[in-house]
């Protein structure tokens, strides 16, 4: 009973994380289209979002696939990893294929966004503040 009540505040911790960063992810994409829009880019703006879009998908499935590789056995764990890992590669394959093919998509921000996540978790990392409040956690004495 009692792991699986630590397995669902996992979940939720997970599930706050992804919150946070997509949100942060998609805003920023979307501030950044609309600008890039504005100033004639359609295509850059639409490819930012469209990478960012399926940046956060791509966080949302290792969250999903994440707690599913623990608790079991060493090849299970392994064919659970590999499979998230190809899905998560194909789909990621998708954006990018979309802007090869396609002229209203631009390679370059669809790049850019596909890394959006990434980034959000950098800025929110670096010792200068840029407008939000980080949350220090407090360490174990020894």
């Amino acid at each position: 009973m009692r792991k699986k009540i630590q397995a669902a505040q996992k979940m939720e911790t997970i599930k706050q994380t992804q919150k946070k960063y997509g949100t942060r992810a998609m805003t920023v994409a979307i501030i950044i289209a609309v600008g890039l829009i504005v100033i004639g880019e359609k295509a850059a703006g639409k490819g930012l979002v469209l990478g960012a879009l399926f940046s956060v998908i791509n966080f949302v499935l290792i969250g999903l696939t994440l707690p599913r590789t623990v608790g079991h056995g060493k090849r299970a764990s392994i064919f659970i990893s590999l499979a998230s890992l190809l899905l998560r590669y194909t789909l990621l394959a998708i954006p990018l294929i979309l802007a090869i093919k396609l002229d209203q998509f631009n390679l370059i921000t669809v790049l850019i966004g596909i890394f959006m996540i990434q980034l959000m978790i950098l800025l929110d990392h670096l010792p200068i503040p840029l407008g939000q409040t980080r949350v220090r956690q407090k360490r174990a004495s020894s």
